[in-house]
């Protein structure tokens, strides 16, 4: 049907009358939907942030971006006092951790506007002093990485990781000095807290005599066990630790209220809540403002904060079920404050009653400067807006389905677009997201690259399938020892559930996802008929080998979420996709990195050959230069063109502007 326009005159006084006029939306098959929204827009209007601080008198906003039209390098930028944005580190420096090859925590600042940040090419900690050049901070010894900066008190405290002393690295806390001491060979940086396989969230006492941190051993995660110690600095036999929290919970976060008082989050009762410890000799452990909501989360990134202490003593937090929201807390009272971020949120610094907020909203992510005293003064720093306007991106819908293991939580984001809708008698095709992790989770903020499809007819359902995080302990461990079982069932029933409820087409459900969420993919391809199509980025294919390969901080995630090996060797056999291959009748885009070392192209070049072989339509790209995670802005453009021709070309729609891509 052509679009129709229809003209009337709007009522009013004689000299007010006005003439308005409205167009129909074209209907046209779904999919086929023209959209402004170009995969070159998504990629340089998607900000991926790591940190951000006020720095200096002025309150300058300073914050972490990887440039993604510069192969992905990590700039710190600044916004000026004329609301120019300026690097505070220009190319080719790039401030990217690689402890946990996750990183995190990988610059700070002081007030004099002196960046230390941590250089990707070597890992070691630079000083760069305002409007000078970079100049080391610790040695070259080789792989050895540091993450998770931070200043307090004047001390630049670091996450070290240590790759040169055996076969697994050892990690610890350690002090840097600010006058360069430490890049002499010579030198090697004493520790200030060890003793286990993983450290984070050093944070030191007022009085800098005393030390907390978080630490955890294999096998565990840091969300399965984990510890919160206390040690004192200032002992004459060094550094003794106390574990003061944890043990059987997940501790996350320290602060310190004063030399004998800190707050953190911890999950003892299901949920990551607040707790006040004061250190006297029964260590007095009180929960502040219970809730049944998380205020904390998987500690995959160092640096993430979900609380903060404000200058008057009360406590800005961050509450995830399912979604996310700010709050206040002062005492026994609790005030929602309003911003347009619904997931990802991290308070990042804190200045009087201003914080910093990062996170993703219906803009898109973003970083916000909020006063939780005025609403009106919160402004958008960079990102959380769309380019195209508010009616090109669609509105999330939190939806639930029954699963054979409990409740299966989403976010539906039908097709939206103001110029086009779809045929009465058509039902649109659905792209299932998977997020990776596992343990993660999403909250129903809009990207655009969701956008993206929703604004050409395509709908997305995205899955927080058992043992997503931001539900409760209880949901989250829904998985252990069933990865490839649960999350499996949970977007099936997930996928037919939205199609039951005439949602979306059953002949044209696909499924989508990275790393995990890959595995996820090819797990459910091999072992459904649900969906019509798959798309798999650097996916996991073989238990065994991810087991052999994968790195130090992941290497024994298995153990939870399948068993231990060797004695679970059978299942790692029966749960890996490679071992089905036969079954793999399900047309397939794999998108691979070359440079991945959590998942290795070997992976994907085996479903590659099993494809080829059973004479199924599949493509295979693999990109120079990436790892696990895209972050080139040529890369970024490629897949989403390639995703939407790909389902194009299965599901049997046009995709104008973006070129085809031949199947083998």
């Amino acid at each position: 049907m052509r679009p129709v326009t229809f003209c009337f005159v709007r009522a009013g006084s004689a000299l007010r009358r006005s003439v308005v006029c409205v167009t129909t939306p074209d209907v046209l098959p779904y999919g086929s939907w023209r959209s402004p929204i170009s995969a070159a827009e998504v990629s340089a209007a998607s900000p991926r942030l790591e940190g951000a601080r006020f720095v200096g008198p002025a309150s300058e906003v300073w914050w972490g971006e990887s440039v993604a039209e510069e192969a992905g390098r990590s700039a710190v930028r600044r916004r000026a006092a004329s609301g120019t944005v300026v690097d505070v580190l220009r190319a080719p420096w790039s401030a990217r951790s690689r402890v946990h090859e996750y990183g995190g925590g990988s610059w700070t600042a002081d007030e004099e506007g002196t960046l230390y940040f941590v250089e990707k090419s070597d890992q070691r900690v630079w000083r760069q002093d305002r409007d000078g050049e970079p100049r080391p901070l610790t040695r070259d010894a080789g792989d050895v990485r540091y993450g998770g900066l931070t200043l307090q008190h004047g001390r630049l405290l670091a996450v070290r990781e240590d790759h040169t002393r055996g076969r697994t690295p050892v990690r610890d806390i350690v002090e840097i000095p600010l006058d360069g001491s430490g890049a002499d060979r010579a030198t090697r940086l004493p520790s200030l807290a060890g003793g286990s396989d993983f450290v984070a969230h050093p944070a030191l006492s007022p009085s800098g005599h005393r030390l907390a941190w978080v630490a955890w051993d294999h096998p565990h995660m840091a969300w399965d066990r984990a510890e919160l110690r206390v040690a004192r600095l200032d002992g004459e036999d060094g550094p003794e630790w106390t574990t003061v929290a944890g043990g059987g919970s997940s501790p996350l976060q320290p602060v310190w209220t004063d030399d004998d008082e800190l707050i953190y989050a911890d999950d003892p009762t299901g949920r990551w809540n607040l707790w006040r410890l004061r250190l006297t000799a029964d260590l007095r452990h009180e929960p502040l403002a219970e809730a049944d909501a998380d205020t904390g989360g998987p500690l995959w990134v160092l640096g993430t904060r979900w609380f903060a202490l404000l200058d008057d003593g009360r406590v800005a937090a961050v509450r995830t079920d399912g979604s996310e929201k700010l709050v206040v807390l002062d005492g026994g009272d609790e005030r929602q404050v309003a911003v347009d971020a619904v997931t990802r949120l991290s308070i990042e610094d804190v200045r009087g009653s201003r914080l910093l907020l990062s996170g993703a909203g219906s803009g898109g992510a973003g970083l916000w400067e909020v006063d939780v005293d005025d609403e009106s003064a919160t402004g958008l720093i960079v990102g959380g807006t769309s380019p195209w306007g508010d009616e090109w991106m669609p509105r999330s819908r939190a939806v639930t389905f029954a699963g054979l293991h409990g409740p299966v939580h989403a976010f539906d984001y039908p097709p939206a677009n103001p110029r086009a809708v779809g045929p009465e008698t058509e039902r649109p095709p659905y792209v299932v997201f998977v997020h990776g992790g596992p343990t993660d989770h999403v909250g129903g903020a809009a990207s655009g690259k969701i956008a993206y499809l929703t604004s050409r007819g395509i709908g997305v359902l995205d899955v927080n399938y058992g043992g997503s995080s931001g539900y409760g302990r209880a949901y989250r461990e829904r998985l252990r020892g069933q990865w490839g079982v649960v999350d499996v069932d949970d977007v099936v029933a997930a996928a037919r559930g939205h199609a039951d409820s005439g949602a979306a087409d059953p002949e044209r459900l696909a499924i989508a996802g990275g790393s995990a969420g890959g595995w996820t993919v090819l797990c459910a391809l091999t072992n459904s008929d649900a969906f019509g199509a798959g798309i798999s980025r650097y996916g996991v294919a073989d238990l065994r080998r991810l087991a052999e390969d994968t790195h130090d901080f992941e290497a024994r995630y298995l153990d939870g979420m399948v068993g231990p090996l060797p004695e679970a060797e059978a299942l790692y056999i029966e749960r890996s996709p490679l071992s089905h291959l036969d079954r793999l009748r399900t047309p397939l885009l794999i998108e691979q990195g070359l440079d991945d070392t959590v998942v290795p192209p070997s992976q994907s070049e085996a479903v590659r050959d099993a494809l080829a072989q059973n004479g199924v339509p599949h493509a295979y790209l693999a990109f120079e230069g990436e790892g696990h995670g895209f972050r080139g802005a040529d890369t970024l453009v490629r897949t989403m063109e390639a995703e939407l021709a790909f389902l194009g070309q299965v599901f049997g729609f046009e995709t104008p502007g973006v070129p085809p891509l031949e199947l083998d």
